[in-house]
């Protein structure tokens, strides 16, 4: 079986990086999923319907074209990591923790302990939660590995 993780949550570290290059050093049958991860990107996914005066209405056109993308790929993936950064509120990042709970995904957090109160609802519903990519290869190895 090939298990197909999401990676979901903020943009502005490697994390993703290093866990698709722990998990390729262990071998894993993996593959990895992830919203848009470049920002302009992403926020001009919805320029193609037209231009907006508002800046309201130009990221309501676009977050709604990009979720047509993270709630497929959600609905896809056997396992999710939810990374929540230090330098931004990831309200994106804890909307899709909701969904993979909703959906009965199961979900690795991924931040550090400063954070620990204000995510307690989306670790409670977590899996497990790790503070560093490598914790989490090593939670994929197990899981994946493990016989």
């Amino acid at each position: 079986m090939i298990w197909t993780i999401y990676l979901s949550g903020e943009v502005h570290t490697d994390w993703r990086q290093q866990i698709m290059d722990g998990a390729q050093a262990a071998g894993l049958p993996v593959e990895f999923t992830s919203a848009v991860t470049d920002h302009d990107s992403s926020d001009a996914a919805g320029d193609s319907l037209g231009p907006e005066s508002d800046g309201f209405w130009r990221d309501h056109k676009s977050s709604k074209v990009n979720a047509i993308r993270t709630k497929n790929l959600i609905e896809q993936c056997d396992i999710a990591v939810v990374r929540f950064g230090d330098k931004y509120k990831q309200w994106n990042a804890a909307f899709d923790a909701g969904q993979l709970a909703a959906l009965g995904k199961p979900y690795i957090t991924l931040h550090d302990s400063d954070i620990i109160h204000p995510l307690k609802e989306v670790d409670g519903a977590a899996m497990a939660w790790a503070q560093t990519p490598e914790q989490v290869v090593g939670i994929l190895e197990y899981v994946i590995s493990a016989g």
